[in-house]
This record gives structure tokens, sequence and C-alpha cells, in this order.
């Protein structure tokens, strides 16, 4: 009986985490830096293009942020424009630039449908990529992209400064973890908090061992707990990596599963 729940866990979890790689998770994607300042030979000390755009890990065009050209200087978003097809749905559009300021982006994990906005995108990696032109030559054009992970977890980065940008935050936030359910779970046993930043706590009526799994359905927590007593166990996570975890509650031959997700 115990070799066949355990096959049964195992279903379910590679059923929950195929679901996973496959869920489409609503949340909101902020972007932010400031340009360093670049002698310009425009029509003036600091004329330049700038474009931002999301785009897939493999580089697949998802939609354009901002887009600022004008006149004769359209030619010199070469990156951005080959990628986009000069698509702008979504996008924040204007003429040449004549300052070094701070940008801010901000994106809705949508693609775009032609002049339409479209659909959530897989969740997955992507990249937030950047392309300004301020001189002539090839020595005056720099495009630098930022790797971040859109799904059920924050992913919150300030990397280092660049030559050419700095003040840099990514900021990717789900709009909740509504979208996480149980696989079979007992009315009996409550997870929290869920998501969890290292520690969380399993409230049980009954149990006689509790199983945390992570993605690879390697076990990474077990213990046996005393049958016939309620209780609660303290699990930590906090030496494992952020993302999701299959909680397995036996209670003799009836078994429910929880997802909880580690948030460091």
């Amino acid at each position: 009986m115990k070799k066949h729940l355990l096959t049964l866990f195992c279903s379910a979890l590679a059923f929950s985490f195929s679901a996973v790689m496959n869920a489409q998770t609503a949340g909101t994607f902020t972007f932010s830096f400031t340009e360093a300042s670049h002698s310009s030979t425009y029509n003036g000390n600091a004329q330049h293009v700038l474009a931002v755009w999301i785009q897939s890990s493999t580089g697949t065009f998802v939609k354009t942020k901002l887009r600022y050209w004008g006149g004769g200087t359209n030619d010199h978003l070469p990156t951005w424009k080959a990628n986009s097809a000069s698509n702008v749905t979504d996008a924040t559009t204007g003429a040449t630039l004549s300052s070094w300021t701070t940008k801010t982006i901000v994106w809705d994990g949508k693609n775009v449908n032609g002049t339409a906005n479209g659909t959530l995108v897989a969740d997955g990696s992507y990249k937030v990529t950047i392309q300004s032109t301020w001189d002539h030559g090839t020595a005056g054009t720099v495009t630098t992209s930022f790797t971040f992970t859109k799904g059920p977890n924050i992913d919150h980065q300030t990397p280092a400064n660049t030559t050419n940008f700095t003040n840099i935050k990514l900021d990717w936030v789900p709009t909740s973890t509504t979208g996480i359910d149980n696989i079979s779970a007992s009315s009996d046993i409550n997870l929290y908090p869920n998501p969890t930043s290292g520690i969380f706590n399993v409230d049980y009526k009954m149990a006689t061992s509790i199983k945390v799994m992570n993605t690879l359905g390697v076990v990474v927590h077990e213990e046996k707990v005393e049958q016939g007593n309620t209780g609660t166990k303290s699990i930590d996570l906090s030496n494992f990596a952020n993302g999701l975890y299959l909680v397995n509650v036996l209670n003799g031959e009836e078994s429910s599963n929880f997802k909880v997700i580690l948030n460091k």
C-alpha cells in the first residue's frame, strides 16, 4: 500500500510540475535604470535615441515598452527594429531624447497581437533589453539585456552598475498565489505561511509522517510523526533554492499533498 501511495504521490508531483511549467502567472514586471551621459554628435550634447523591450530567453520578441527616436535617427536602433519589426503596441514613444535621465517601464506579462495587447505569456525566463545610440559610429551605441523569471515567485534584482546604465532595478511580482492549488488536501491539515521565506508550519489532527520534495522529486525533508496526536511541525527550507515544493502528509494509508512556495 505504501508503495502504491508513493507511486500516486510521484504521479501527482509530475502532473503538478507539468502544470506549473505551462502556467501563465499574472503579475507586474517593473524595470528602472538611469542613463549615463555621453557626448553626442547628434543635434546637441544629450541627443540620443532609446528603446526598451521584452524578449524571451531565446530572443523572441514579446513587447516594446519604450521607443524614442525621430527624424533621421530612425535607423539608429537596429537591434530593436530587427527584433520587434518596429511594433510599438502598448509602448511609450516619443522623439529623440535631449537629456540623460531615469527611465521606468512596467510590463503586464502579456505579448502583442499586431496593434492589440495580447495574452499572458508562459512562465519562464525572459530578458528586458535596452538599446541606446548617441553617435553615428559603432562606439556610440550599446545594447544590454537583463534576465529575470516570470512565474509564481517574486524576482527582485539590483544588478551592478554598468558603464552606460546605473541604479538598475528589476521586479517581477505575481498578482497572487491563488493559481497554485493543492493536489489533494485534507481539511484537517493546514500549511502556513505560504509562500514562506524559509520556515513553514504544518498543523495536523492525525499524521504518521511528513515529506517534502523538490521539483526533481528529490526528498529534501522527511520525518515521522507520533500517530494519534494533534500537533504542529515546523519545517525549515532555508538552505534550499527558491521555488515550488510538494508536501506529503501521511496518516496511515491516507495521503494528502500540498504545494508550498519558497521565496527567501
